[in-house]
């Protein structure tokens, strides 16, 4: 059993919005479900964190939730700063059901156990966030990593942090996020959302005892990304 994860699919199955626009996203889509179906097995677990999809409403996500649940796994869907169709976690686990999609799940205020681990993680907030009022949106989003990782302490394990945004890159940190991630120990940390040239601003490495790993899909050449195992 194995924890993976990867950030930014960005499908569009649903919806007109190509990605193949921008250099290296030619065929994302297939060489992705190649690659996760040569090393994710069906009793392993996903988190996909965040710009899942670009459908607008949950309807227009649907076939690319297709798409994830035919694949092997079990998988955690964050939210990204594109996920226009997020809901409440009940509105969208209510349609998954509805649908007939059953192996997608919501990390969204809560955490997930993983053997001797615990699976935690929000959107966060980064610089470019693009928030008309920055100050509450990082403290909106302070508050939903410390209810997930206060869910994570409850199910006992070591703390993964999983975010969207980048806490840290090479020209600016979060240092509230930092502080909230020192809080509860997190010693391992997993981000998205850098793309293209913006890769070479990734900061990867320990910083402060927290170690940070660039996890978007194009970083990782559209490839899970093997976290855990047990």
């Amino acid at each position: 059993m194995s924890l993976f994860a990867i950030g930014d699919t960005h499908l569009s199955f649903g919806v007109e919005k190509p990605m193949d626009v921008f250099g290296g996203w030619q065929d994302y889509e297939s060489r992705l479900a190649e690659n996760w179906r040569s090393i994710v097995r069906d009793d392993d677990t996903v988190v996909i964190c965040g710009d899942v999809s670009w459908g607008m409403k949950l309807p227009e996500a649907l076939p690319d939730f297709r798409f994830l649940d035919a694949l092997p796994g079990q998988k955690l869907l964050m939210k990204g700063n594109h996920d226009y169709w997020w809901e409440t976690c009940s509105k969208m686990t209510a349609f998954l059901e509805a649908n007939g999609v059953t192996t997608l799940r919501f990390l969204f205020n809560n955490a997930y156990p993983f053997g001797t681990y615990a699976v935690a993680g929000t959107k966060g907030w980064f610089y470019d966030s693009g928030a008309e009022d920055e100050e509450k949106a990082l403290n909106r989003e302070l508050c939903r990593l410390r209810l997930s990782l206060e869910k994570a302490a409850a199910l006992g394990g070591e703390p993964l942090a999983f975010l969207h945004y980048p806490p840290i890159s090479r020209k600016a940190v979060c240092e509230e996020i930092i502080a909230v991630l020192q809080e509860f120990g997190v010693r391992r940390c997993y981000y998205a959302h850098l793309h293209g040239a913006s890769i070479k601003n990734a900061y990867i490495g320990e910083y402060e005892g927290v170690r940070f790993d660039l996890i978007s899909g194009d970083s990782l050449g559209f490839c899970p990304k093997l976290i855990e195992k047990t």
